[in-house]
């Protein structure tokens, strides 16, 4: 097991991030945290009372994105793209797996 999905696995869905958590998470500067949130590509981040919040699924697409732009220097929409993709792929593997079938 990484440390990366040590931190990602130990978060719980009520437990939130600030956006400076999840820039040293994934080693990007708050900028490019923000950028992505004011082009959409993070669609399921809020701001309460002017501070942003963040999920363990979001800093998982975070760190997906990032990732994908850094090692194959794609622009932010594609990365974003890859990141539903993988995230789909996810979702239907769990939902074979509590039908009953072998995982995929």
């Amino acid at each position: 097991m990484h440390d990366d999905d040590l931190l990602i696995g130990s978060l719980i869905e009520e437990s939130w991030l600030t956006l400076e958590q999840v820039a040293a998470a994934c080693t990007v500067e708050p900028q490019w945290l923000l950028r992505h949130i004011e082009e959409g590509l993070f669609p399921h981040v809020e701001s309460v009372a002017g501070t942003w919040r963040f999920s363990s699924s979001t800093l998982r697409r975070a760190r997906r994105m990032r990732e994908m732009e850094r090692v194959f220097d794609a622009e932010p929409e594609l990365a974003a793209l890859v990141a539903d993709l993988l995230e789909e792929i996810e979702d239907l593997r769990a939902h074979v797996h509590r039908a009953g079938h072998r995982q995929i």
